[in-house]
């Protein structure tokens, strides 16, 4: 598959790039991408919730009423879950919900991700570009002769680039990331998927080790 690089200003540079067909062109396989969209947002929870059992609420443990006679259930100490302000019953604790899912289905799940933007025609390749200074301006102008001003976009870099970074900051339902950071979720939470040159080549190289 060929697609044409476009420069900043949207206009054709009359050259082409090859898009690997066992990269952006495979069938996307639905299940590998559910599995890795669960882990990636199942990686994100904290899991720091916490709440106190009645062994640990503050408070007496003296027997509140005898046993029997009062006409009313019996009760114990003050802590007694069924008392506002007592323990809770198996209350939430610490724990880490982490998923691990093995690198192959990781990798068939982004390949997956970027063939079905490929084939959908949201792909752009850019050509590479910087800033001197973070310009926020400069960065809308580009997503405007793109036709992306207002979609939600997603940015590829070879590296980091701080400038344009920073220069995205700023701008609703865009963002920038470097090749080594993309991942399925990424992938699929854009509408239009925007490569630079050497972020494509950084996709190549991963794929090919």
């Amino acid at each position: 598959m060929k697609l044409e690089v476009l420069n900043i200003q949207g206009q054709k540079t009359g050259r082409e790039v090859d898009l690997p067909e066992d990269i952006f062109g495979v069938e996307p396989n639905e299940h590998a991408v559910y599995l890795a969209v669960k882990q990636h947002l199942a990686n994100k929870r904290q899991g720091t919730h916490s709440a106190k059992e009645r062994g640990e609420v503050k408070g007496s443990t003296r027997k509140l009423k005898r046993q029997k006679g009062t006409g009313t259930a019996r009760a114990g100490d003050i802590k007694n879950p069924l008392f506002r302000g007592g323990g809770r019953v198996f209350g939430p604790r610490p724990r880490t919900y982490s998923i691990k899912l093995n690198k192959k289905v990781r990798r068939l799940a982004r390949k997956s991700a970027l063939s079905a933007k490929a084939s959908e025609g949201k792909l752009l390749i850019v050509e590479d570009f910087s800033f001197e200074s973070p310009k926020t301006k400069e960065f809308v102008n580009i997503l405007s002769s793109l036709e992306q001003n207002g979609n939600k976009a997603l940015l590829v870099t070879a590296d980091y680039e701080k400038e344009v970074y920073l220069s995205s900051r700023n701008v609703p339902k865009t963002n920038v990331l470097r090749a080594s950071d993309l991942g399925t979720y990424e992938v699929l939470n854009t509408n239009t998927l925007i490569l630079s040159e050497g972020a494509l080549a950084k996709i190549k190289e991963t794929f090919a080790n």
